[in-house]
């Protein structure tokens, strides 16, 4: 009975920093830069609503399925997350979750006791399956860049056997920073970089050709709303860390040089584009790869939109 008795002491929950006389206490002056950072990198947690656009080739009936996928992940995410945190909260108090290097271990250690070793067995199975579907939808990006001409025709390349691409090369490099939260500044802030210029773009868009055929059409109310946080986000995340995100940034323009000289350069000389195929040749055999076969997967996405 003892035990029992202290057993439902321990996992008893507690609403005191969930009052709001007590929520929104700090630790730490108000600063907009680092309100600005928190907000950039939660936001990395639900960043999986872009990545399934990259698949749409794969998609069957993506016009109907991609705004479905889309509304049905975000609302359940964002549910599974908030009761997630909420559940930290009333087992963990502020000091304990800004001392713990991973709140999930530190909440099954104090809440499951003997199996506690549930907790990061979870944590490793999630983590894996986020990376498994980023590295199966942002190799895709690269894919039909190189497809398109302005990437290097061996990233379009598969290898032949086990039909992977290029994309693990970018992952490893992103391994040079042992700082998660650096890491995560440095890819959450092109990210949204990007995120803002591509949905600017759908706002040139819409005014400069408005009869394009658009399957799927949003509101423009959306897309400003968009940007307005967008602007918030990057120009404080900026004033918060400079350094961070100048770097990104610098990183981010060195591709701007390679443009000009990959594609936009059209009179190139015969040389250069010899030296060019050779090296793609000489990689192709070293790596196993080939062009995969376009028009039968053409056909198959043809025959899911049909």
């Amino acid at each position: 009975m003892t035990v029992c008795a202290e057993s439902l002491q321990l996992c008893k929950p507690t609403y005191y920093w969930l009052e709001p006389a007590h929520a929104f206490e700090t630790f730490q002056p108000y600063d907009i830069g680092q309100i600005a950072l928190s907000f950039l990198q939660g936001s990395f947690a639900y960043g999986g609503w872009n990545f399934l656009n990259y698949v749409t080739e794969e998609l069957v009936d993506p016009y109907k399925n991609l705004p479905r996928a889309i509304f049905i992940s975000i609302p359940l995410v964002t549910f599974v997350y908030v009761f997630a945190n909420i559940a930290y909260v009333t087992a963990m108090s502020p000091q304990e979750l800004l001392a713990s290097n991973a709140v999930a271990v530190t909440f099954g250690e104090k809440l499951l006791g003997v199996m506690s070793w549930i907790m990061p067995i979870s944590v490793a199975l999630s983590t894996f399956g986020g990376v498994n579907g980023s590295l199966f939808t942002s190799s895709r990006l690269f894919f039909a860049g190189a497809r398109e001409g302005h990437l290097p025709r061996l990233l379009a390349m598969i290898h032949v056997k086990r039909f992977n691409s290029f994309y693990c090369i970018s992952t490893l490099l992103m391994l040079c920073t042992s700082d998660m939260y650096t890491l995560i500044n440095y890819v959450g802030f092109i990210n949204y970089l990007f995120y803002g210029v591509t949905v600017a773009g759908q706002i040139v868009l819409r005014i400069k050709q408005p009869d394009l055929y658009r399957p799927i059409k949003v509101s423009l109310v959306w897309p400003v709303i968009y940007l307005l946080f967008w602007a918030f986000l990057l120009i404080f995340s900026l004033y918060s860390e400079p350094v961070v995100c100048g770097l990104g940034m610098a990183i981010m323009l060195t591709g701007v040089p390679v443009y000009f000289l990959g594609v936009y350069w059209d009179n190139k000389p015969q040389c250069f584009n010899t030296f060019i195929g050779k090296m793609t040749h000489v990689c192709q055999k070293f790596c196993v790869v080939v062009y995969p076969d376009m028009g039968e997967s053409r056909n198959v996405g043809n025959q899911g939109t049909e």
